[in-house]
C-alpha cells in the first residue's frame, strides 16, 4: 500500500474489489428476498385448482332436472285423477255389493215365500184327498145300502114308517155332505194352482234379481282391479321418476358447487397473487433504494483518503446489512253410544257420482280397536261383499250399525255387546283404497238399507265425529 502527501492511505486494488464485491453482495440479497417473498407466498397457500364444470355441463343437468321435475308433476296429476277414479269405482264396487246383499236376502225370502206355497200346496192336497176319499166312502156306503136305487126307490124299498124315515134323513145327509165336498174340492184345486204360480214367480224374479246384482257386482269388482293396477303401475312409476329426479338434483348441485368451488378457488387465488404482487413491488423499491446507496457509498470511498476508505467499507457493509434486514421484514245420552274408532275422518255421507257413499269413512292403521257404537245383538258377522269382512249389531234403540272393511273381527252373531266393547279392528279388506274403518246407520232397522248420515246421528246422542 502507497500513501499520499496527507498520509491517508489511498485505495489500492484489493481495497476497491472489496467495495465493489459489497455492492453486488448487498444487491444479491436484496433481489434473493424480494424473490423469495414473491415466489414463495403464492405456492404456500394455493391449492390444487379443482375441476371447472363447463357452462354446457350445468346447462345439461339444469335441463335434465327441470324434464325429471316436469314428468314427475305430469304423472302426479295422472295418478291423482287414477286414484279418484278408483275411489269412485270403488264406492260403486261397494254399492253394488250392498245391492247384492239385498237382493240375496230377497231371494231368501222367495225362497221361505216359495216353501210356504208348497205347504199351502201339500195342505191343499191332503184337502183334496181328503175329499176324494170321503166320497169314496160315501160311494160305499150308498151302494151298500142301496144307493143304487133311485131315491124314491130307496124309499118305498122301506120296511116299515121307521126304516122310511131313517133311509130319507141318511139321503139328505149324504147329498148335502156330498155337495160341500165337490165345493171344497174345487176350491183346494184352485189354491193349489194359485199358490203353484206364486211360488214359480217369486223365485224366478228373485233369482233374476240376485243374477243381475251378480253380475254388476262382478262387473265393478272387475273394474275395481283394473283401475287398482293402474294406480300401482302409476305409482311404481312415480317412484323411479322421484328416484330420476332425485339422482338429476344431485348431480346439478354436485356441478353447482363443484363450479362454486372453483370461482371460490379463483377468488383466493387472485387475492394471495394480488398480495405477493404487493409484497415484489416493496421488495424491489427497498432493493432499488439500497442499491442507490450502495452505488453512492462505492463512488465516495474511491475518491477519499485511506480513513475514508475506512469509513465508506464500513458504510458500505452498514448499508448492506440495512438493505438485507428491510428485504427480510417483509410480511404476507239414554241407551249409550261411543265413537265407534280414532282416527282422521276421510270420506263423508253423500252421493258421489251418482252413487251414494252410505256411511262415514274413518282412516286409521290397521288393527286400530273398534267399539260398538251402541249396545245390542250381533246379527251378521263374516265375509261381507264390497266390505270384505263386516259386522252388523242390532242396538237396543232398533237400529243397525255397520262396521265395514274390517281387518279381524271379535264377535259371533247372537253375541250381546254393550257400548264401548271392542268389537274388531280396522282393516283394508274388500273395495278399499286404504285402510279405514266404513261405518253405516240404519235407524229403520233394516240390515242393507235405510242408511241415514251416522255424523248429525251420533252428534244428536252426544257423540262427535269431526271433518264432515
Amino acid at each position: 500500500m502507497s500513501q499520499g502527501r496527507s498520509g491517508r492511505r489511498t485505495p489500492g486494488p484489493a481495497t476497491a474489489a472489496h467495495g465493489r464485491r459489497g455492492v453486488r453482495g448487498a444487491l444479491v440479497g436484496l433481489l434473493a428476498g424480494a424473490l423469495l417473498v414473491g415466489g414463495a407466498g403464492p405456492a404456500l397457500a394455493a391449492p390444487a385448482p379443482p375441476v371447472n364444470p363447463s357452462d354446457e355441463q350445468i346447462a345439461d343437468a339444469q335441463g335434465a332436472q327441470d324434464a325429471a321435475a316436469a314428468e314427475v308433476g305430469r304423472l302426479q296429476a295422472e295418478l291423482a285423477v287414477a286414484q279418484t277414479e278408483l275411489e269412485r269405482l270403488a264406492l260403486q264396487a261397494e254399492a253394488a255389493g250392498t245391492a247384492y246383499l239385498a237382493a240375496e236376502e230377497a231371494l231368501t225370502l222367495a225362497q221361505a215365500a216359495a216353501e210356504q206355497a208348497a205347504a199351502d200346496l201339500a195342505a191343499a192336497t191332503g184337502a183334496v184327498d181328503a175329499a176324494l176319499t170321503r166320497i169314496a166312502g160315501f160311494a160305499r156306503d150308498s151302494y151298500v145300502n142301496g144307493a143304487t136305487l133311485t131315491t124314491a126307490a130307496a124309499l118305498l124299498d122301506s120296511a116299515g114308517p121307521g126304516e122310511l124315515v131313517q133311509r130319507a134323513a141318511m139321503l139328505d145327509y149324504v147329498a148335502s155332505t156330498q155337495v160341500d165336498v165337490l165345493d171344497e174340492l174345487e176350491v183346494a184345486r184352485v189354491q193349489q194352482a194359485n199358490a203353484e204360480s206364486a211360488a214359480r214367480v217369486t223365485r224366478d224374479e228373485m233369482a233374476a234379481a240376485e243374477e243381475q246384482a251378480a253380475a254388476a257386482k262382478d262387473a265393478a269388482d272387475a273394474q275395481v282391479a283394473v283401475q287398482q293396477d293402474a294406480v300401482e303401475a302409476a305409482t311404481a312409476h312415480k317412484t323411479d321418476l322421484d328416484a330420476q329426479l332425485q339422482a338429476a338434483q344431485i348431480q346439478l348441485l354436485e356441478l353447482q358447487g363443484a363450479r362454486d368451488a372453483y370461482q371460490e378457488w379463483q377468488r383466493q387465488k387472485a387475492a394471495e397473487e394480488a398480495a405477493a404482487a404487493a409484497a415484489a413491488a416493496r421488495a424491489a423499491e427497498e432493493a432499488a433504494a439500497a442499491a442507490a446507496a450502495a452505488r453512492a457509498a462505492a463512488a465516495s470511498a474511491s475518491s477519499s483518503s485511506a480513513s475514508s476508505s475506512s469509513s465508506s467499507s464500513s458504510s458500505s457493509s452498514s448499508s448492506s446489512s440495512g438493505g438485507s434486514g428491510s428485504s427480510g421484514s417483509a410480511a404476507v245420552g239414554g241407551y249409550g253410544y261411543v265413537k265407534p274408532t280414532s282416527g282422521r275422518t276421510s270420506s263423508c255421507y253423500g252421493f258421489r257420482w251418482g252413487t251414494l257413499h252410505g256411511g262415514v269413512d274413518i282412516a286409521a292403521p290397521i288393527g286400530t280397536p273398534i267399539y260398538a257404537a251402541t249396545s245390542g245383538t250381533v246379527v251378521r258377522t263374516g265375509p261381507a261383499t264390497g266390505f270384505g269382512l263386516a259386522v252388523y249389531i242390532r242396538g237396543n234403540d232398533g237400529a243397525v250399525t255397520v262396521y265395514g272393511h274390517v281387518n279381524t273381527e271379535y264377535v259371533e252373531t247372537g253375541e250381546r255387546v254393550d257400548a264401548g266393547e271392542l268389537i274388531a279392528e280396522v282393516g283394508n279388506r274388500g273395495q278399499s283404497t286404504g285402510p279405514h274403518l266404513h261405518f253405516e246407520v240404519h235407524p229403520s232397522g233394516s240390515m242393507y238399507g235405510g242408511q241415514v248420515d251416522p255424523v248429525p246421528w251420533l252428534r244428536a246422542r252426544g257423540v262427535s265425529i269431526s271433518g264432515c
